[in-house]
């Protein structure tokens, strides 16, 4: 029988030798060497390689608050997810002279419908092109438009210090009245 010595050395002269000694028996586990360890070899602190594959580190970890203190700047779980569960968004925007409303597709970026009374056959129709009529046929050309591309649900985040009502609100009951699902 070979035994290791408390050398650095792991593979030693007598392992190879004990591999070349015929078994005694033809089962399998007779197939290996038999080899003693003796727990000195195994807590001798000359083999550091041997203490850095004990350590196992976790694939990922929650950061903590003040981590995340640190570095501002990495998006949470939900800022990385949302435009996926949300993925189509409507932006409005009001100008002193028109109005623009657009649907996106979040995560490609690419426009579905847009409705602005700048547009030719709105912009002669319309007597005020800023009033509540104004806002009602944006709302119902954006849900009419959105609903051939085959887009149904979609979504508005509101801007800083921004409330939903008068103009934008009436925009969003009137997308909502023509058969939009905000989400």
């Amino acid at each position: 029988m070979a035994s290791i010595s408390s050398s650095p050395c792991l593979f030693s002269t007598d392992l190879f030798q004990s591999r070349s000694l015929k078994p005694t028996s033809l089962s399998w586990s007779s197939s290996f060497p038999n080899i003693n360890i003796s727990t000195n070899s195994i807590t001798n602190p000359s083999l550091p390689s041997l203490n850095k594959c004990l350590v196992v580190q976790a694939a990922w970890t929650r950061r903590s608050r003040s981590e995340a203190a640190k570095r501002p700047s990495r998006k949470s779980w939900k800022q990385k997810t949302d435009m996926y569960m949300r993925p189509f968004l409507l932006n409005v925007f009001f100008s002193k002279r028109f109005i623009h409303a657009k649907v996106m597709h979040r995560p490609t970026s690419k426009v579905i419908s847009v409705a602005t009374t700048n547009s030719k056959d709105l912009r002669n129709t319309l007597s005020s092109l800023t009033d509540h009529n104004a806002c009602r046929i944006i709302g119902k050309l954006i849900a009419e438009r959105s609903m051939e591309a085959d887009v149904f649900a979609m979504s508005y985040e509101p801007r800083k210090d921004e409330r939903i009502e008068g103009k934008l609100g009436i925009v969003l009951d009137t997308i909502k009245e023509n058969g939009i699902i905000f989400v």
